[in-house]
């Protein structure tokens, strides 16, 4: 726990002397260009390392473990085919099954699209990076992985989505449902965000939203149809997150008083701001009528990880000084105390990135191949 409190902290300290909106200079580059530069390094190798030196470090570690050895003996495996290629092809390359490789190349593109996505994105990194940090999302990423990658993939795609670069966007959501295809959802709930809707269409979205009380069943039955491994097992057995309905609520609450603020001010608005807001009404539809849906926080992950853009864009947003320090502290403390709940749930089944172990210091236990 100190380790990750400590790895949390430093990085958070690098990431407040990175301005991802410095002043440029033809054929120079700035001192704050290089600040950024230096900066970021530090942070993605401290990620990467700590991501990628662990040892039975995540939930599912052993399980992935034991499915990359039945990929390599051609077994069948309920994976996806870009994750089956990249193990046969690491595996064949090192002559031996070398997961720790696997799961390194796994950090390396998950953390650096992360990252990327935060400098390119956000209107203060130095707070998005925190909130990255303290909701939990860089230490979710010791566990399954494949989704997290996917998660990785949808952050940096939102990018194509403002900028209505569709091409772009489905090829690598394409790409990257080849590793989890549950990212394939991204495509109609983003295209759905980022349009205006009108009051007569949200009127007959919520009266939509409504089937999913009545029509339950119907919706089971096509999620096992997408997921047939799923039928006769716990993941159907549903369960929803009182802290994601929570932090929806209280994110849109916030982004209401922005809006009112703002229509005050007679300040014009940007598709940024509705696509955010819609995804996170989403989230909360998701969470509070949806709860019946197997592993529904898969879905909704991909919406909420929004928040991390979305809240910085909302402070900039308020004029007033005093507030807008009010609002950061309150947005801070509440970020560090969601931190602080899931560090002690964080060695429970589900989860259990504790205790901390590298393949330094430790030897991997047996796989259920090797027990049979």
């Amino acid at each position: 726990m100190i380790l990750y409190i400590t790895v949390a902290v430093f990085t958070a300290l690098l990431a407040g002397m990175v301005d991802n909106h410095p002043q440029r200079k033809p054929h120079t580059v700035t001192s704050q260009q290089l600040t950024n530069r230096i900066s970021l390094c530090a942070i993605f190798v401290t990620l990467f390392f700590l991501s990628a030196c662990r040892l039975n470090v995540g939930n599912d570690y052993a399980k992935y473990v034991e499915f990359m050895h039945l990929v390599n003996c051609d077994s069948y495996v309920p994976t996806e085919i870009g994750f089956n290629l990249l193990v046969k092809f690491i595996y064949g390359l090192s002559g031996f099954e070398n997961y720790l490789l696997v799961f390194a190349v796994y950090s390396f593109v998950t953390v650096l699209l992360f990252l990327l996505a935060l400098y390119e994105q956000s209107d203060e990194f130095a707070l998005s990076f925190f909130l990255f940090m303290a909701l939990g999302y860089y230490f979710q990423t010791f566990s399954t992985v494949r989704y997290y990658l996917a998660l990785a993939i949808a952050f940096y795609a939102m990018k194509f989505v403002l900028r209505r670069q569709w091409g772009r966007f489905l090829v690598l959501v394409l790409l990257g449902a080849t590793f989890h295809k549950s990212l394939l959802v991204v495509i109609p709930l983003y295209f759905l965000a980022s349009q205006r809707w009108k009051k007569w269409q949200l009127a007959l979205a919520a009266l939509f939203s409504t089937t999913f009380l009545f029509l339950q069943d119907f919706y089971l039955k096509v999620v096992v149809f997408l997921y047939p491994t799923y039928e006769d097992t716990e993941y159907l057995e549903g369960g929803t997150s009182y802290i994601n309905i929570l932090r929806c609520t209280a994110v849109l609450v916030f982004a209401g008083i922005v809006y009112l603020l703002e229509r005050k001010g007679q300040k014009a608005e940007d598709g940024r701001f509705w696509f955010y807001l819609y995804l996170n009404l989403g989230a909360l539809v998701l969470y509070t009528l949806c709860s019946f849906l197997p592993i529904i926080s898969r879905i909704g992950y991909y919406l909420t990880v929004s928040q991390i853009l979305f809240l910085p864009m909302l402070l900039a947003r308020v004029k007033n000084a005093k507030w807008r320090r009010l609002f950061r502290a309150g947005i801070m403390l509440a970020a560090i105390l969601y931190f602080a709940m899931y560090l002690r749930r964080a060695a429970n089944d589900g989860v259990l990135v504790l205790p901390y172990k590298t393949f330094l210091f430790n030897d991997m236990v047996n796989i259920l191949s090797d027990v049979n």
